[in-house]
């Protein structure tokens, strides 16, 4: 059977989609390159439809105050890293200027990031950011595609909690390039963080609840059809249920729980088309994949699973030194002062780190484990402004207010200040997705 125009640009997207999410999530140099090659060439492609483009001006003409912003943005991360002769950059970055010339008088020119290439990388990351949007408006445009998208999120991640659970349940075996024995006692499935992979499955949870509860809605051939792909859906959920519990991340078990308790509050108190089924489904998540599954794969750790600070609380006050996540973002907040309005370059924070512990062995940290003390330090008070008011703008013009909305700024609360999670690609991708689609559609 041929496939129609539309369907034929969206298996592409998902193609993508499913790239970045078996190889670590696209959280490597080399990764955001290919991600940035396989996003552009679909843009281009979509361009070439008359459709498509009339579908891309209209968005432009509705947020170009947001565009013109993030524009903003991305020329600021190509002025972090442009070579400046190193009189100037005193200007822009003393403790950079400092650092340099400590080690040589011989450079005449140094760039403000801390780690140029890092910086070079992330400017291709956030440029594909900004075109993933553009191709979410071209190409999903009703309700019947959101619900696509919704369904392979719902199969993919089951397919990535299957193999996690396998690799899990056989002692963690680094597997081809997937290397899991970082985490010898968690599922990981194809990342190598196993907060990261808690992460992208609550997505593919939101996916399967906003698939099921708008199940009635989708026109299909036959009454039957929505039964079987009901059990589907529900086969699906308790895989993915089963690999966030698994996976033991304190923060993607509290997140889980939060999400099934909003759904239900939701579904009791403010939900004005009241479906029994769905509200049973939601209970069924709870009694049976949070509750009864937490007891088969992790009794001993059921309550402390969803207390996702309780370690670092333990260890304000203690002698031990490995530094813990309160610790290394009170650094990254503490070395904000020295580079407050240029910052020290996007993905820098590694680099930064080392600079300053270059003689303690045991300690090492590639992110601030806080999103926004690292945004607010690599991009500085001028980078992250062009970046807030953008997003800002776009988020104050959505079309209308819905619940999904909720979860997620539930999500962006707790990953901003608790995790580094926003700086892994396949996270900034899916609330892309999440958010341009949560919105009215023709």
């Amino acid at each position: 059977m041929r496939l129609s125009k539309n369907k034929r640009y969206q298996y592409l997207f998902f193609f993508i989609l499913s790239v970045f999410t078996i190889f670590n999530g696209g959280n490597s140099n080399i990764l955001i390159q290919i991600n940035f090659i396989l996003i552009g060439l679909l843009f281009l492609f979509c361009l070439k439809d008359k459709n498509y483009y009339s579908h891309l001006k209209i968005f432009y003409f509705k947020k170009k105050f947001s565009i013109f912003f993030y524009i903003l943005f991305l020329l600021y991360l190509i002025f972090q890293i442009l070579p400046f002769p190193i009189e100037y950059l005193k200007l822009f970055s003393p403790f950079k200027h400092d650092y340099v010339t400590k080690f040589s008088n011989d450079i005449l020119f140094s760039s403000i990031s801390l780690s140029p290439s890092n910086s070079y990388f992330q400017l291709l990351n956030f440029t594909s950011l900004l075109i993933l949007v553009f191709i979410l408006n071209m190409i999903f445009y009703t309700d019947r595609h959101k619900e696509r998208i919704y369904l392979f999120l719902s199969f993919i991640g089951f397919l990535t909690s299957v193999f996690a659970i396998i690799i899990y349940l056989n002692g963690n075996p680094n597997f081809l390039f997937f290397k899991n024995s970082y985490y010898q006692k968690s599922s990981t499935g194809f990342f190598v963080n196993r907060t990261v992979f808690s992460i992208f499955l609550l997505f593919c949870i939101i996916a399967s609840l906003e698939f099921l509860k708008n199940l009635d809605q989708i026109k299909y051939d036959k009454k039957k059809d929505n039964f079987f792909i009901k059990i589907y859906i529900r086969i699906f959920i308790i895989f993915i249920t089963i690999g966030i519990i698994t996976s033991f991340s304190r923060i993607g078990n509290f997140l889980l729980f939060i999400t099934v308790l909003s759904y239900l509050i939701n579904e009791f108190y403010y939900s004005k088309e009241k479906n029994k089924s769905f509200l049973n489904i939601i209970l069924l998540i709870i009694v049976f994949d949070i509750i009864i599954l937490g007891l088969y794969f992790g009794s001993s750790e059921l309550i402390d699973r969803f207390l996702f600070l309780k370690e670092e609380l333990a260890l304000v006050n203690s002698t031990d030194l490995n530094l813990n996540r309160f610790q290394i973002a009170k650094f990254g907040l503490t070395q904000f002062y020295d580079f407050k309005f240029f910052g020290y370059g996007a993905g820098s924070f590694e680099t930064l780190f080392q600079i300053n512990f270059i003689d303690l062995n045991n300690f090492y940290a590639n992110h601030a484990h806080s999103d926004l003390v690292e945004f607010i330090g690599e991009f500085g008070l001028i980078g992250f402004t062009f970046l807030f008011i953008s997003l800002l703008g776009f988020i104050l013009n959505i079309d209308n207010y819905s619940f999904l909305n909720f979860i997620l700024a539930i999500y962006l609360v707790v990953l901003l200040f608790f995790d580094f999670s926003l700086h892994i690609p396949i996270v900034q991708f899916l609330f892309i997705v999440f958010f341009n689609l949560n919105k009215k559609k023709t």
